[in-house]
This record gives C-alpha cells, structure tokens and sequence, in this order.
C-alpha cells in the first residue's frame, strides 16, 4: 500500500513538473558590432516581452553575434541543442539569417526573424516553411518610394547598397520594379558595412546625374553614402530603405540627413497617425513602455520588428498548448502551425496574416511615407 502511495505521489510530481514546463525562446540580436544601432533595441526589447502565456512559463534566452553570420550559426546551434529551445526571434541581419536557414529547418524549430529581405521567406519551400517574418517585404516598401518617386517628377534614379544579401535583393527588387514604373536607373554601386569611405561610389553617381539616389543599407553604415553624397556636391533626393527607421539614423547623421525620404513601418511616426488606425495605440503602447526603460527617445521600429514577434507568439502559444507540452517537436510543429494561421494581429509596425503561402502577412497598412524634418522624423500625408 505505501509502495503505491509513494507510487502514486512521484507520478503525480512528475505530471505536474510537465504540466508546468517553462516554454524557452531563444533571441539572437546583433547587440555590438557594424549593426548595433539595430540589434541593441531587439535586444532590449525582450524586457517587454511576457513572461507567461496560456498559463505557462516563458523563458528567453538571448544571445549576441556581434554582427557576424558565423557567430549566429554558433549561437543558433547552441539555443537549440543547449538551451532545447521552442522557438527563436532574430537575428538582426539578412547575412545571419540565411546563414542560420538550413539548422532551423534541420531542427525545427519555428523562426519569427526580424530581418528586411524578403529573401529570407520567399520562396516558400520545405526549409523556409520554418521561418516568419515581422518586417515589411522589400517589394511593400519599394512600391511606396516608387510611388513617391513618379509623383514627384524623378525620372532617372542612382542606387548604393550593401554588397550583401541586403543590398543584392534591394537592387534585384527595385531595379525591376522601378524599370515598370518607368523610371531609368542611371547608376549601380555597393560598399561593405564596414568600409569608412565610399568617395568613389559617390563621385560615379554624381557623375551619372541622376534625379534621386536610393540608398539600400541599414543602421549607421546608411549613413556613409548620403554624407558623401552631400559633401561631393549632391543636390538630388535621397531616398533610404526601412533599413534606416530608427532615431539613432538621425543623431548619428545630424545635418547631413536632413529632407531623407523613406518608407517604413508606421511606429516611427505614431503620433501622426490618425485616431481610427488600429497599429496608433500598439504603437504608442510599445513607445511608452519601451522609452520608459531606457530613456525619452531611444523607441526604434527594429525593437518593434521584436516586439511584434512577441505578439505573433502570444498569440500562436495558447493554440499550440492544446495540442503538445513544451521542449518537443510535436509542441514546435503545432507552433509553427498556429503561427501560420495568424489573422488580424495587430502589433506595432502592421497586421498580420499569414497563411501556408505567405509567411509575412503585411499590407499596406504596415508602411507610410515619412521625411527627416528638423531633426525627427515626420509623417508625410498622401
């Protein structure tokens, strides 16, 4: 009798040490390094993430790659069969990400990334049915430059990207979406995100003459291209991707960015939106909790990109749970199921719906117009 009683009593420890199972996400963000500017807002903005989700445990577990594909891999490899995680947000670049592709679908394990490129979920394929994605595909944005582009009389265009995954998918987007449009690409350069001059891609450019200059790059690097743009002599438009969607583009150009025209997630000009979008108050509530942490603003649309993965979660967990516990493939693949049919989730940057053919889900309602105008950016109304 004590024998099934003590039986009995381990049996029913053990059902609820598994009932309670902490669910763990790991985070990979580029904190230090080239792309700081933008890893270390998604790094922070894990603090605001919840801790609990349809009754269970959330752990996070974050770690940096200092801006280096191979340190995402390694560290991918570790939350994974380390950490056993259930599922992963991150990393901060399009190199990273497609670096870290085959050990995500090898494990699967669902990957909510926080990149630009499109190129990350498309095409759709058995490894990248894994992957999700909480920034605005690249086609989304480049139709709004191009839109603001033909209205304003640009006919002949520059280019200077990245001579990365990034800058090589802007260029093969928008080339041939700006082609259709009628307008005349002039001009075609890269640099590295690390190089401190790009004098010669500058004066090539000027040279071609073109009307506008579009510059495919993100965090501080962007930088580099526009003030040698100006200090050669530039007087055209410059144009830059949601690469550059963050105050810390502002600060750290000063003068030289002012009157850059860009398309990016709405968060960045929240108080300008209008009382009946429903992304305002999302919006608005990220910004007050974030720059409640770590200071007036320090808000930037890649911790959003974070935030919104968070929410996809929050969302897609409780589904999930009633098919599996955490810490097993069954759990990750009703997961990834359940964040496959997310509908109508509204987060700070765009809602979403997604669905077995598109791993994105963003609409037009996920991008505005918006010009750096006396230090900040503004909301350019259509």
């Amino acid at each position: 009798m004590n024998l099934r009683r003590v039986s009995s009593l381990l049996a029913l420890m053990l059902a609820s040490s598994f009932a309670t199972a902490d669910i763990k996400i790991g985070v990979i963000a580029s904190s230090t390094g080239p792309t700081a500017a933008v890893g270390i807002p998604q790094k922070n903005t894990v603090a605001l993430l919840p801790t609990e989700i349809g009754g269970q445990k959330v752990e996070y577990v974050v770690l940096d790659d200092a801006s280096d594909p191979t340190n995402a891999v390694t560290g991918v490899k570790k939350l994974i069969s380390e950490s056993k995680v259930d599922a992963l947000i991150g990393p901060t670049t399009t190199p990273a990400a497609l670096a870290i592709l085959d050990f995500v679908a090898e494990s699967k394990v669902p990957l909510v990334t926080t990149v630009g490129s499109s190129a990350i979920i498309l095409p759709l394929d058995d490894k990248k049915r894994w992957v999700f994605k909480t920034t605005q595909n690249d086609d989304l944005i480049a139709s709004a430059l191009i839109e603001h582009m033909t209205a304003s009389g640009v006919k002949t265009l520059g280019f200077i990207g990245f001579n990365d995954p990034y800058g090589e998918n802007w260029f093969k987007v928008f080339s041939t979406m700006a082609e259709k449009a009628g307008l005349k690409l002039l001009v075609s350069e890269r640099y590295n995100r690390t190089d401190q001059s790009v004098t010669g891609q500058a004066l090539k450019i000027i040279t071609a003459r073109p009307d506008a200059v579009l510059v495919a790059a993100t965090g501080g690097p962007a930088v580099l291209p526009q003030t040698s743009l100006q200090e050669k002599g530039y007087k055209g438009r410059i144009y830059q991707t949601h690469g550059v969607a963050t105050n810390d583009f502002i600060r750290i150009g000063g003068k030289a960015v002012e009157g850059t025209l860009m398309a990016g997630g709405p968060m960045l000009v929240a108080a300008d939106l209008a009382a009946t979008n429903p992304i305002k108050s999302v919006a608005q509530g990220y910004i007050k909790a974030y720059e409640g942490k770590y200071g007036a603003g320090t808000m930037s649309t890649f911790g959003a990109n974070t935030y919104d993965a968070g929410l996809l979660l929050q969302k897609a967990i409780p589904a999930a749970l009633k098919k599996a516990k955490p810490g097993n493939l069954e759990f990750r693949e009703a997961l990834r199921d359940a964040l496959e049919q997310s509908k109508e989730v509204v987060g700070a940057q765009g809602v979403f719906n997604m669905n077995a053919q598109n791993h994105n889900g963003m609409d037009q309602r996920a991008r505005v117009m918006m010009m750096v105008k006396d230090g900040r950016w503004v909301l350019l109304k259509e």
